[in-house]
Protein backbone atom coordinates (compact mmCIF):
# COMPACT_ATOMS: atom_id res chain seq x y z
CA UNK A 1 0.00 0.00 0.00
CA UNK A 2 1.16 3.62 -0.76
CA UNK A 3 2.17 6.53 1.74
CA UNK A 4 -0.82 8.34 -0.06
CA UNK A 5 -3.46 5.50 0.13
CA UNK A 6 -2.61 4.82 3.68
CA UNK A 7 -3.31 8.38 4.78
CA UNK A 8 -6.35 9.03 2.98
CA UNK A 9 -8.78 7.17 5.56
CA UNK A 10 -7.26 9.63 8.03
CA UNK A 11 -7.26 12.24 6.12
CA UNK A 12 -10.88 12.00 5.25
CA UNK A 13 -12.10 11.23 9.04
CA UNK A 14 -10.89 14.11 10.26
CA UNK A 15 -11.97 16.04 7.24
CA UNK A 16 -15.18 14.53 8.12
CA UNK A 17 -15.11 15.71 11.83
CA UNK A 18 -13.75 19.08 11.33
CA UNK A 19 -16.61 19.64 8.71
CA UNK A 20 -19.02 18.34 11.30
CA UNK A 21 -17.52 21.40 13.72
CA UNK A 22 -17.96 23.75 10.68
CA UNK A 23 -21.44 23.21 10.07
CA UNK A 24 -22.07 24.34 13.75
CA UNK A 25 -21.00 27.98 13.92
CA UNK A 26 -23.47 30.56 14.52
CA UNK A 27 -23.10 33.36 11.78
CA UNK A 28 -23.99 35.97 14.68
CA UNK A 29 -21.13 34.55 16.49
CA UNK A 30 -18.46 35.60 13.94
CA UNK A 31 -17.12 38.32 15.15
CA UNK A 32 -16.78 36.88 18.82
CA UNK A 33 -13.41 36.33 20.05
CA UNK A 34 -12.83 34.78 23.95
CA UNK A 35 -9.95 36.68 24.47
CA UNK A 36 -8.08 40.05 22.81
CA UNK A 37 -5.39 38.15 21.85
CA UNK A 38 -7.66 35.45 20.68
CA UNK A 39 -8.59 34.56 17.23
CA UNK A 40 -12.03 36.02 15.77
CA UNK A 41 -15.23 32.75 15.28
CA UNK A 42 -14.77 34.32 11.81
CA UNK A 43 -10.81 33.96 11.44
CA UNK A 44 -10.87 30.07 13.33
CA UNK A 45 -13.89 28.87 10.85
CA UNK A 46 -11.95 30.51 7.79
CA UNK A 47 -8.62 29.26 8.44
CA UNK A 48 -9.78 25.89 9.31
CA UNK A 49 -11.88 26.21 5.70
CA UNK A 50 -8.72 27.42 4.26
CA UNK A 51 -6.08 24.39 5.99
CA UNK A 52 -6.88 21.41 3.45
CA UNK A 53 -5.85 23.94 0.75
CA UNK A 54 -2.10 23.50 2.09
CA UNK A 55 -2.45 19.66 0.85
CA UNK A 56 -1.83 20.86 -2.71
CA UNK A 57 1.21 23.35 -1.37
CA UNK A 58 2.54 20.71 0.15
CA UNK A 59 2.70 17.93 -2.35
CA UNK A 60 3.03 19.98 -5.33
CA UNK A 61 5.51 22.38 -4.53
CA UNK A 62 8.90 22.19 -2.03
CA UNK A 63 7.99 24.80 -0.02
CA UNK A 64 6.90 28.29 0.60
CA UNK A 65 7.70 31.58 2.32
CA UNK A 66 5.39 33.19 4.29
CA UNK A 67 6.99 36.70 3.65
CA UNK A 68 9.00 36.59 0.96
CA UNK A 69 12.35 38.62 1.21
CA UNK A 70 11.68 39.80 -2.43
CA UNK A 71 8.76 41.82 -1.18
CA UNK A 72 6.18 39.58 -3.22
CA UNK A 73 2.91 38.48 -1.72
CA UNK A 74 2.59 34.99 0.26
CA UNK A 75 -0.33 33.18 -0.70
CA UNK A 76 -3.70 34.61 1.41
CA UNK A 77 -7.46 33.26 1.05
CA UNK A 78 -9.93 35.84 2.30
CA UNK A 79 -12.25 35.09 5.27
CA UNK A 80 -15.12 33.73 5.18
CA UNK A 81 -18.14 36.00 5.90
CA UNK A 82 -20.43 33.13 6.75
CA UNK A 83 -21.05 29.66 7.32
CA UNK A 84 -22.05 28.83 4.66
CA UNK A 85 -19.54 30.34 2.59
CA UNK A 86 -16.89 28.76 5.03
CA UNK A 87 -18.41 25.01 4.39
CA UNK A 88 -18.16 25.92 0.41
CA UNK A 89 -14.41 26.56 0.76
CA UNK A 90 -13.64 23.79 3.16
CA UNK A 91 -15.66 21.34 0.73
CA UNK A 92 -13.92 22.75 -2.19
CA UNK A 93 -10.52 22.68 -0.70
CA UNK A 94 -10.82 18.86 0.78
CA UNK A 95 -12.12 17.63 -3.03
CA UNK A 96 -8.82 19.24 -3.91
CA UNK A 97 -6.74 18.36 -1.30
CA UNK A 98 -7.77 14.52 -1.51
CA UNK A 99 -7.40 14.07 -5.88
CA UNK A 100 -4.02 15.89 -4.70
CA UNK A 101 -3.03 13.45 -2.08
CA UNK A 102 -4.75 9.99 -4.17
CA UNK A 103 -2.24 10.82 -6.97
CA UNK A 104 1.02 11.04 -4.96
CA UNK A 105 3.66 8.90 -5.23
CA UNK A 106 5.94 7.61 -2.67
CA UNK A 107 8.94 8.78 -4.02
CA UNK A 108 6.92 12.76 -4.01
CA UNK A 109 5.63 11.66 0.04
CA UNK A 110 9.32 10.88 0.94
CA UNK A 111 10.44 14.59 -0.69
CA UNK A 112 11.75 17.34 1.99
CA UNK A 113 9.21 20.39 1.94
CA UNK A 114 10.22 23.22 3.35
CA UNK A 115 8.21 26.34 5.43
CA UNK A 116 10.15 29.87 5.34
CA UNK A 117 9.85 33.34 6.78
CA UNK A 118 11.80 36.04 4.62
CA UNK A 119 14.11 33.65 3.40
CA UNK A 120 15.11 31.69 6.51
CA UNK A 121 13.77 28.30 7.11
CA UNK A 122 11.48 27.99 9.49
CA UNK A 123 11.37 23.76 9.08
CA UNK A 124 11.76 21.45 6.67
CA UNK A 125 10.67 17.72 6.59
CA UNK A 126 8.88 14.62 4.19
CA UNK A 127 5.94 16.05 2.31
CA UNK A 128 4.40 12.98 4.56
CA UNK A 129 5.39 14.27 7.97
CA UNK A 130 3.82 17.73 6.47
CA UNK A 131 0.67 16.66 5.83
CA UNK A 132 0.41 14.64 9.41
CA UNK A 133 1.49 17.31 11.46
CA UNK A 134 1.16 21.11 9.70
CA UNK A 135 -1.82 20.09 8.13
CA UNK A 136 -3.94 16.96 10.18
CA UNK A 137 -2.76 18.11 13.48
CA UNK A 138 -2.54 21.40 12.51
CA UNK A 139 -6.38 21.08 11.71
CA UNK A 140 -6.86 18.77 15.12
CA UNK A 141 -5.68 21.53 16.80
CA UNK A 142 -8.08 24.93 16.08
CA UNK A 143 -10.79 22.37 15.42
CA UNK A 144 -10.02 21.94 19.46
CA UNK A 145 -10.19 25.86 19.67
CA UNK A 146 -13.54 25.93 17.72
CA UNK A 147 -15.20 23.66 19.90
CA UNK A 148 -14.38 25.43 22.84
CA UNK A 149 -15.76 28.90 21.42
CA UNK A 150 -18.80 26.64 20.29
CA UNK A 151 -18.86 25.71 23.82
CA UNK A 152 -18.59 28.74 25.26
CA UNK A 153 -21.99 29.96 23.07
CA UNK A 154 -23.77 26.94 23.93
CA UNK A 155 -23.53 25.16 20.97
CA UNK A 156 -23.79 21.25 20.96
CA UNK A 157 -20.99 19.87 20.06
CA UNK A 158 -20.82 16.89 17.10
CA UNK A 159 -19.37 13.80 17.50
CA UNK A 160 -16.06 13.53 17.29
CA UNK A 161 -13.85 10.36 18.31
CA UNK A 162 -16.93 9.12 19.90
CA UNK A 163 -20.21 10.35 20.91
CA UNK A 164 -20.21 14.20 22.55
CA UNK A 165 -21.73 14.77 25.72
CA UNK A 166 -24.76 16.56 23.89
CA UNK A 167 -25.45 13.86 21.96
CA UNK A 168 -25.79 11.39 24.92
CA UNK A 169 -28.55 13.64 26.45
Amino acid sequence: MSISAAMLPEFDHEMANTRKSLERVPDAAFAWKPHEKSSSMQDLASHLANLPAWTAVTIQQDGIDMAPPDGSEPPRQPAATSTAEALETFDRNVAEAREVLAGASDAVMMETWSLLNGGETVFSMPKVAVMRSFILNHMIHHRGQLTVYLRMHDVPLPAIYGPSADEQE
